[in-house]
């Protein structure tokens, strides 16, 4: 039960949509940074020599370049808001997951096989979003039903509830009623029989 509901709470966390990124693939990601009360873009371009958790909310891509001849390598999440947009650039041939070995290597030797994709298609998200937009309208309608169908249950055991009450709270007055009438009558005929003795 708790781990369903960690799991919404994540999934609400998560933007519409995002690029399937892989590892080996050559990215450019472009990254809001803040200075002062201002923000600007700053674009981060190099090979993806890790993922981890694409599913999840905390998704999360290693980018390495070589900068000056130096490796520089950088962590984003996916899912991060300051993450404005990752674009596939190129995409390579690779068996593993993670690509940690390119760290040892330099010049040709760090060099991966490409492979041909279709780089519009890959970095288009729009159909991705419209889907999601969907899913989210379905959801909000099983949501909407649900509680619909829950309100007429409770209003149901309610309506159940109070009928019951006030038959028991009939029968309860008909038998006070029946009680004060006999009170009543035995008042009555005490009254009689205190006139005959007189």
């Amino acid at each position: 039960m708790s781990f369903t509901v960690l799991k919404k709470i994540g999934d609400a966390q998560k933007k519409a949509a995002v690029v399937d990124v892989r590892s080996g693939d050559t990215v450019k990601v472009t990254q809001k940074i803040k200075e002062g009360d201002k923000f600007r873009l700053q674009v981060f371009e190099g090979v993806v020599i890790r993922t981890d958790r694409k599913d999840s909310h905390t998704a999360r891509i290693t980018v390495r370049k070589i900068a000056s001849g130096v490796g520089v390598e950088k962590s984003f999440l996916i899912h991060n808001p300051l993450v404005e947009k990752i674009e596939i650039v190129r995409r390579a041939k690779v068996r593993r997951k993670n690509l940690s070995y390119l760290r040892e290597r330099s010049g040709k030797s760090a060099r991966l096989t490409n492979k041909a994709f279709d780089r519009a298609a890959v970095n288009d998200l729009t159909s991705e979003i419209a889907a999601a937009a969907h899913e989210a309208v379905e959801v909000a309608q099983d949501v909407a039903e649900n509680v619909t169908d829950k309100a007429e249950e409770v209003a149901e055991k309610v309506a159940d509830g109070v009928a019951e009450v006030a038959e028991e709270i009939k029968d309860q007055a008909a038998e006070a009623v029946k009680n004060v009438s006999e009170k009543i009558e035995e008042v009555k005929e005490s009254i009689t029989d205190q006139e005959k003795k007189a």
